[in-house]
């Protein structure tokens, strides 16, 4: 086992994800972009502790693969706050669909990588922040694939296909 799945998305954590999504649009092409306001988590532990992690994510094609623009909702310890302070942006993960998260999670730990956030969404996908800063400048997000989860990069995607800018925001959810 290895950490060595294709990168489905990468992520850059932001102040305002509508206001980033629009630049995306207009500067690089980046989109459609569907938006999930205030993403609330069915439960989430970041750095053993219990945190409610409520954030707010656009999410657009850029080539060939997933954008993710996600902002802060809720002030607190978080994945974000690791690398960023209020008011900073950036390059926040790359998220990769593996085949086992317990083995995974298994494979971190025996490779002195940890896992900085355990998450589940309200639809039960559970997914995980690996802290990978020191070796690679940002996070990896790891989680298992599933109809529902590839439905939504398929959704993503296929928005994408012939489109020329026209209404590069969508509300979502």
């Amino acid at each position: 086992m290895s950490l060595n799945y294709p990168v489905v998305q990468i992520a850059y954590f932001v102040n305002d994800s509508v206001v980033k999504a629009q630049k995306m649009a207009a500067q690089h092409g980046a989109g459609p972009f569907f938006l999930i306001e205030k993403i609330e988590l069915a439960w989430g532990v970041h750095r053993g502790k219990e945190q409610k992690f409520l954030h707010t994510s656009a999410f657009g094609q850029w080539g060939n693969v997933m954008l993710e623009l996600v902002q802060q909702d809720l002030e607190g310890p978080s994945p974000f706050r690791d690398m960023y302070a209020p008011g900073e942006e950036g390059i926040h993960h790359m998220a990769m669909i593996v085949d086992s998260l317990s083995g995974t999670y298994s494979w971190c730990e025996e490779h002195g990588y940890e896992i900085a956030t355990k998450a589940q969404t309200i639809g039960g996908n559970e997914f995980a922040f690996v802290d990978t800063t020191e070796t690679l400048g940002h996070m990896l997000e790891i989680y298992e694939g599933n109809d529902q989860l590839v439905g939504f990069y398929d959704l993503v995607r296929d928005a994408s296909l012939d489109w020329h800018g026209e209404d590069p925001i969508r509300r979502f959810g």
